[in-house]
């Protein structure tokens, strides 16, 4: 699935436009998928990011988590 993705997106990250290689892209999932089957394998929810893109998008996700929770770093 994870080559089928790529080549929808033509190895281009979603976020940034930059065409990716091999070694520097990444599936994501656009909605986390929190173990639900469904949400894991949908395609639909799969998307080509950089690695740099997905590195930040994480970052700032857990970061925001943390801030929900009420954890300071």
């Amino acid at each position: 699935m994870r080559d089928e993705v790529f080549l929808r997106d033509l190895c281009t990250c979603r976020r940034c436009g930059r065409v990716t290689s091999d070694d520097a892209r990444v599936c994501d999932h656009v909605e986390p998928h929190r173990g639900d089957e469904r949400l894991f394998w949908d395609a639909a929810n799969l998307q080509t990011l950089c690695k740099d893109c997905h590195d930040r998008l994480k970052q700032s996700e857990e970061q925001a988590s943390l801030h929900r929770r009420g954890v300071w770093h």
